[in-house]
């Protein structure tokens, strides 16, 4: 099962853990990213992302597909958050959970860098002097 959400509102963990929690899970393994205080030595006062949502879920369904696969994963959960976010706002939740415990790492950690090479998803900082649109996604 696989469950994909992009939200203008704050994304809640413990939703993503629930969804992936499963009898047959030997590991569950959730990441949560988090808005940051700096880049680079800059005090970051608040981030803007934005999405062309069709592409994004497409994409988004692509990798939990392959995390699927690739490591008999169970269930899968994508979460990203769009908009204005404060410092220490949830940005991403990936949830994974899988028979066994190593696979649940490897299919999350995957599942987050793939995420942020392929997502058309985009990521402002916003600091006292400017502003910068970050490569973070495509």
């Amino acid at each position: 099962m696989i469950d994909i959400q992009i939200k203008k509102s704050a994304l809640i963990e413990k939703e993503c853990h629930d969804f992936v929690a499963d009898p047959g899970a030997g590991g569950s393994v959730v990441f949560v990213g988090t808005v940051r205080n700096q880049t680079k030595g800059k005090v970051v006062q608040r981030l803007e992302f934005e999405a062309y949502e069709p592409m994004a879920v497409k994409e988004m369904q692509k990798i939990a597909d392959t995390t699927m696969e690739r490591w008999n994963a169970i269930k899968v959960s994508f979460h990203h958050r769009v908009g204005v976010l404060g410092i220490g706002d949830i940005a991403v939740i990936i949830a994974v959970s899988t028979p066994h415990r190593k696979a649940a790492f490897e299919a999350c950690q995957n599942a987050i860098d793939t995420l942020k090479e392929t997502v058309p998803i985009w990521k402002k900082e916003i600091f006292e002097d400017g502003e910068v649109w970050v490569a973070a996604h495509p």
